[in-house]
């Protein structure tokens, strides 16, 4: 198989898998090495952002998925009639943010962060797909591990867990500094 053939045949998987497909099962499936892998599909990602395609190859982590451009939401809007856009509160976000950054991390880590419950946020995360359990913590009462998923990376438009943006530790300070005085003005 040339690579023109492997790229095409890449292509066809992705399609028709839908979901995101590791480096090593696409490797295994064309019989190519990872590293060949790679090089194909920068090459095809490169393809479809150089034509004008609805759709695009999207890298997560060491997986691989086929989906739509953003730009074209709002015609599909129009023939899904019910797109589930979820709306993401202060509250959302901030949950979020923490398992995020901190992840893994079980609920009670994160109310301690927070200083109020998480039952709700946590579980309109998992509801969103945006955080799962990633399994439970060698402790007692073996707590539940919370981490970001595919789709977490793909909302936010990032591929990988090293792309978040790194917060300093004057931001960090000044964000305390805020908290302080809104705990003090609401007492």
């Amino acid at each position: 198989m040339d690579n023109e053939q492997k790229k095409a045949a890449l292509e066809a998987i992705l399609f028709t898998m839908g979901d995101a497909v590791d480096e090593e099962r696409l490797a295994a499936a064309v019989e190519i090495t990872t590293e060949e892998v790679t090089m194909l599909m920068t090459e095809l990602i490169a393809d479809y952002e150089s034509r004008n395609h609805g759709i695009m190859i999207m890298r997560v982590g060491n997986k691989y998925q086929m989906c739509t451009k953003v730009t074209y939401y709002e015609t599909l809007i129009k023939l899904c009639h019910v797109p589930q856009k979820h709306v993401l509160t202060d509250t959302l976000l901030e949950t979020l943010s923490i398992i995020a950054y901190k992840q893994p991390i079980t609920r009670m880590e994160v109310e301690a962060i927070r200083g109020v419950r998480c039952d709700y946020a946590i579980n309109t995360l998992i509801d969103y797909h945006l955080i799962c359990e990633l399994g439970r913590l060698d402790a007692p009462g073996r707590p539940i591990l919370f981490g970001t998923t595919d789709d977490f990376l793909r909302s936010f438009g990032v591929s990988s867990l090293e792309e978040l943006p790194i917060i300093s530790t004057e931001k960090v300070e000044q964000f305390k500094e805020e908290a302080e005085e809104e705990a003090v003005i609401q007492v």
